[in-house]
């Protein structure tokens, strides 16, 4: 079985799959009266297609344990998807490079507590991955016409574990 380690979530690492969301570095100013700091623009969303909107959910993702055996990988054509975390607990999050069509061997990070992410449209990643407890996600993404998820089963799993 090939064994992927995870490695931390980083806005440099992650680059090629999309944003992290995480206040640390991002930019940000004061309003109200300077009682709220704003960090804006953490994350881009896109919804293409007909009937396409911009929709915000919350799910109640039960926790995975590790090491975690590697199935199956999804993406979204029309739209893109972002997981921002309600707890300060990390999550395990899993991507791969588009190749022919298809996912390239996965990449695996470990998010810090509160970092979130956002995958662009025709992203592959993982489900969504609590790791140790139960946690809730706010996730923004798209609603509409048309068919908005691909998903591809690899013939031999793949091992994912923490260093």
């Amino acid at each position: 079985m090939n064994t992927i380690v995870a490695q931390p979530l980083t806005r440099e690492a992650f680059s090629p799959y999309g944003e992290v969301i995480d206040t640390e570095g991002a930019d940000h100013f004061p309003i109200n009266n300077g009682r709220c700091e704003r960090y804006h623009a953490l994350a881009r969303t896109d919804a293409i297609g007909p009937g396409a909107r911009v929709i915000i959910s919350i799910f109640k993702g039960a926790p995975y344990t590790l090491p975690l055996k590697l199935h199956m990988v999804e993406r979204h054509p029309l739209g893109s998807q972002a997981f921002i975390p309600l707890s300060p607990r990390p999550f395990l999050v899993v991507v791969a490079r588009d190749d022919g069509n298809r996912p390239g061997r996965p990449q695996a990070f470990l998010t810090r507590p509160g970092q979130g992410v956002n995958y662009p449209p025709n992203v592959w990643h993982g489900v969504l991955t609590p790791i140790g407890e139960p946690q809730d996600f706010l996730v923004v993404d798209r609603a509409g016409d048309g068919n908005n998820l691909e998903e591809f089963f690899f013939p031999e799993p793949y091992e994912i574990c923490l260093p």
